[in-house]
């Protein structure tokens, strides 16, 4: 294992299989903070050239945290599929992208292929390709997950409709919901961020999310996205629920810091098994984001991009419905500008797709950040063309909780029909009966809140 190359008459030696993949990253501004970047373009090529020479098995046998310190990294060792993996494990990475990127392999290869790649080798593939790269490589590959209804079939992109407030008032939320849901929101979740994280308000609003889904009969899922502690509550308090949501990190260090562990999430699962209201099998719901690791002290060392595919290997071992990178939503410090956020956006979906999750994005910002609206529409449309099974849907781009932007109700639906794309098919077939949508565009009627209001009276 050669961890030093010459480019141009100038050597450049790396300490570690780490180093290497932490100076082959794109740019971005949490790895210059956490010290582990490349100080020039000649030395991210030089790691780049370096790590397309290493092997699939050089990545397993050097994971960024110790198997012996980390559920993570035994979660990701322990599940290979070892007959995939003997297969592969001396293949280069450059070899591994070719293999990806060739007209030859199919979805089923290419899902086949994750099962025997530990986070680190999905991490330093990704590495080696340009932007449209990974919008080529993730569009040959579907993932589909069902919990009342299945996410993530060819043709389709779903939508989170996030009718979020800024107390948790019931009927501001329906207000909101009611909007999302007359513009074609709403297939892959009808899920609120609370305020108040306690057992009582989560099951307030769950229980008003559900009335509105057994009253206008729509074939999608709810969620309340609480601590994942006071959901399993407020399931076992009676609180009708589709799906248990947690932010995941990609360490166990990062994800004491969110306050579970991998015991947790199977308490979550065995709890929805038996009291949840959705017929799965899938109902666990993750979301993630480059930088939390760092700014939790809990990334080693290691630089986001790593960190970030170690995620959806912890998330993978769950069988979640739904999984997203909130992109933009830390901030500056870890991803700085418009370039650096379509570029994690890109990647995290690949990453996520290889990984054989259901992979969806928020496409945000925060208002520090030197991104505006027209950067996350960019991403959003590259996205979506690059096969993703959902993006996020708040009033007019802006989330008055959280404070943040992202795409609005009516973005989803632009970008579908100029992407040829199509809701959920049962949503979709709802929207219809409700005189929202023909013939996969929406109708005069989109956008018009009143028409739940009148049949709710």
């Amino acid at each position: 294992m050669r961890l030093d190359t010459t480019i141009l008459g100038k050597s450049y030696s790396f300490r570690s299989v780490k180093d290497v993949l932490a100076k082959a990253n794109e740019e971005k501004s949490g790895d210059i903070l956490a010290g582990v970047a490349a100080t020039s373009d000649m030395e991210r090529i030089a790691a780049k050239e370096v790590l397309s020479n290493l092997l699939v098995r050089d990545l397993r046998e050097n994971p960024v945290v110790p198997y012996e310190e980390d559920e993570v990294t035994r979660m990701n060792q322990d599940s290979l599929d070892m007959d995939v993996y003997n297969n592969i494990k001396n293949w280069t990475i450059a070899e591994l992208r070719e293999y990806i990127l060739g007209y030859d392999s199919t979805e089923a290869d290419i899902r086949r292929l994750g099962r025997g790649l530990t986070a680190e080798a999905v991490s330093a593939v990704t590495k080696l390709m340009t932007n449209l790269d990974l919008i080529y490589g993730a569009n040959k590959v579907r993932v589909e997950a069902t919990c009342n209804t299945t996410i993530g079939k060819r043709g389709t992109m779903a939508t989170r409709l996030q009718p979020n407030h800024s107390t948790d008032n019931v009927e501001g939320i329906t207000a909101s919901l009611f909007e999302g849901l007359s513009y074609g929101n709403g297939d892959a979740l009808l899920g609120v961020n609370p305020v108040n994280d306690t057992s009582a308000s989560l099951g307030e609003v769950l229980r008003r999310l559900d009335e509105i889904k057994r009253t206008f009969e729509i074939p999608t899922q709810i969620c309340v996205l609480g601590h994942i502690t006071t959901q399993i509550e407020a399931v076992k308090n009676g609180a009708p629920c589709d799906m248990i949501f947690q932010s995941i990190a990609g360490s166990e260090k990062g994800n004491r810091a969110f306050g579970f562990s991998k015991d947790t999430v199977e308490e979550a699962v065995l709890v929805m098994r038996e009291k949840g209201t959705a017929k799965g099998p899938d109902r666990m719901y993750f979301e993630t984001g480059q930088g939390s690791e760092l700014s939790s002290d809990a990334h080693f060392g290691a630089d986001q991009v790593t960190m970030e595919a170690r995620c959806y290997a912890f998330a993978r071992e769950f069988h979640p419905f739904m999984v997203n990178t909130v992109v933009g939503f830390i901030g500056p410090e870890y991803l700085y500008d418009s370039k650096q956020v379509i570029r994690a956006g890109l990647e995290d979906h690949f990453m996520g797709k290889l990984s054989g999750i259901p992979m969806g994005c928020d496409c945000c910002y925060t208002n520090h950040m030197m991104a505006d609206q027209n950067d996350i529409d960019n991403l959003a449309f590259l996205l979506g063309g690059a096969g993703i099974n959902y993006i996020i849907g708040v009033p007019t781009s802006d989330d008055i909780m959280l404070n943040y932007q992202t795409t609005a109700y009516h973005d989803i639906q632009a970008i579908r029909e100029i992407q040829g794309l199509h809701p959920i098919r049962e949503f979709e077939l709802w929207c219809e009966k409700m005189g929202i949508m023909e013939n996969g565009r929406l109708t005069k009627r989109a956008g018009d809140a009143t028409l739940f209001t009148t049949l709710r009276r």
